[in-house]
């Protein structure tokens, strides 16, 4: 291709951005970009001063960059700068130029190649805005804990000061102390359903998805939500014949149905109707903002409540936010189901009006797969141990000592440590069998799948069983166990900790 005047001229005005040339600060040449984005036509333009370009700031904050001309720099590049620059009808947005000094056979002149960076600077914005969204919603979160946890934490440190008071007592009543007992059980609960919400809601809670029909969970669940909501309230379910399953975890689905209901009836006060129905759905390509194409189960619960405003509506899934009165709710409602809905591959949404009601619309993708049966179908008779060897680790004395005295009040011969370093060094002194490790997730010095790991290096015949509140180095990306791994949710009860060992010795 032979380079000519008519060649330069056309990749001069193809350039995305604006190209302003000077001499002695006056406008030379200037391309078709730079008439777009200033709004000065080129005639105009030419001649005057670079300065009609700039704010008074930016006139201020860059004058050197502005006087550049052949007589005091050399050819090449001077660097980049972000200034405000000036539109022909006043109004400014936020620019990116880059100076250079350009030798041409009459002399050198500057070149400015601007970007205007409006959008750049909006994206910036919007995701401060999202920052500062996200510390409110996590002090929220962190204030909502810590009010419910000091409550449940004042229940059950009073309740066991009761039970020690009574017991020490020269006539104790064994019933009185049983009442405590069963007082500091139930807050330890309130406290165990509380954490499982956060996980939940955080995305981190295990989950044990399975192919299954919605209609089925929700027909077994309806009897509870009748006792929950009451009788002022009528419960109205509209199942769709031949409906395809979707895969997902069966309890959190009841809890999600649950806490709809709940919040329904908070709403109706005088009593209403609260419509349970699904339905096939199909998304069509862009059709849906987070959801690709294809075919969706439809889950809908409708009622007939005070309904929300749109300011309402805009926080309604943000953890600890409730427009309940203090006390009366934690807030975590909502965004437990959102958390529910998004691990499953799914999509929530909301719908309502001040005196309509309020529907809530959960789309879950149909499964593949058949369903499978009941996983409490496989639970072991015997939880009882026959002398096996447990290697038990856990960085939580109390914690390590209450399952010591669990599963060696069974039948089990029980080695314990506090952590990895010291559950090896008690597997190397151990000359008999270690049937199986029952170990913590998180420890301090090393994880429990390290631990794993490296005790299966010597003794590969030992199985694993993991135990946490917080399994995630142990989870698959999806929020469910990685192939072969065995947990036991933490906080557990006797029968929990035998029959999950059990399960695992017997494979």
């Amino acid at each position: 291709m032979e380079w000519s005047e008519e060649l330069s001229s056309g990749l001069l005005q193809a350039a995305p951005d604006a190209i302003v040339v000077m001499d002695e600060g006056r406008i030379v040449l200037v391309n078709d970009r730079a008439e777009e984005i200033f709004g000065w036509p080129r005639a105009e333009l030419l001649g005057k001063h670079a300065h009609v370009l700039l704010t008074d700031g930016a006139r201020d904050t860059f004058p050197e960059e502005l006087k550049l001309s052949g007589k005091e720099r050399p050819p090449g590049p001077v660097g980049t700068v972000a200034l405000q620059v000036r539109r022909r009808d006043g109004s400014e947005f936020p620019a990116e130029a880059s100076l250079a000094v350009a030798g041409l056979p009459g002399g050198r002149v500057a070149v400015a190649v601007v970007r205007d960076v409006t959008e750049r600077h909006q994206l910036m914005a919007e995701a401060h805005s999202h920052r500062s969204q996200r510390l409110e919603a996590l002090g929220q979160l962190a204030g909502g804990i810590a009010h419910d946890f000091n409550n449940l934490l004042g229940v059950i440190v009073n309740y066991a000061n009761f039970v020690i008071e009574e017991a020490e007592s020269p006539t104790p009543d064994v019933a009185t102390i049983a009442a405590d007992a069963r007082q500091v059980i139930k807050a330890g609960e309130r406290g165990t359903g509380l954490t499982h919400q956060l996980l939940k809601f955080a995305r981190r809670e295990v989950i044990r998805p399975q192919v299954l029909d919605l209609n089925e969970v929700v027909a077994e669940v309806e009897g509870l939500l009748r006792r929950s909501i009451g009788e002022h309230i009528s419960l109205i379910t509209r199942p769709a014949a031949s409906l395809p399953p979707v895969t997902c975890d069966p309890g959190q689905i009841e809890q999600l149905l649950v806490n709809l209901a709940v919040n329904a009836r908070d709403a109706m006060p005088s009593g209403g109707n609260l419509v349970i129905d699904t339905a096939n759905s199909h998304l069509s390509p862009g059709e849906h903002a987070e959801l690709a194409s294809g075919d969706y189960v439809r889950l809908r619960v409708s009622d007939s409540g005070r309904g929300m405003s749109p300011e309402v509506i805009e926080r309604a899934f943000e953890p600890f936010f409730t427009t309940k009165p203090n006390h009366e709710a934690t807030g975590l409602g909502l965004a437990t189901v959102y958390g529910i809905v998004t691990q499953a591959g799914g999509s929530v949404s909301l719908t309502s009006e001040p005196g309509l009601g309020t529907t809530v619309t959960v789309l879950l993708p149909v499964s593949q797969g058949t369903e499978a049966e009941p996983e409490s179908a496989n639970e072991p008779a015997d939880t009882g141990g026959h002398g096996e060897t447990l290697l038990v680790v856990e960085d939580e004395a109390a914690l390590r000592d209450v399952a010591g005295r669990i599963l060696s009040g069974a039948g089990y011969r029980v080695l314990a440590a506090d952590g990895g370093t010291e559950a090896l060094r008690l597997a190397a002194l151990h000359e008999g069998a270690i049937d199986l490790l029952v170990s913590d997730v998180v420890m301090p010095g090393m994880l429990g799948k390290e631990l794993a790991e490296r005790l299966s290096d010597v003794r590969p015949d030992t199985r694993v069983l993991y135990m946490s509140g917080y399994a995630q180095p142990v989870l698959a990306s999806q929020g469910t166990l990685d192939p072969g791994v065995a947990l036991l949710e933490k906080p557990f009860t006797a029968e929990d900790l035998l029959a999950a060992v059990r399960k695992r010795l017997d494979g």
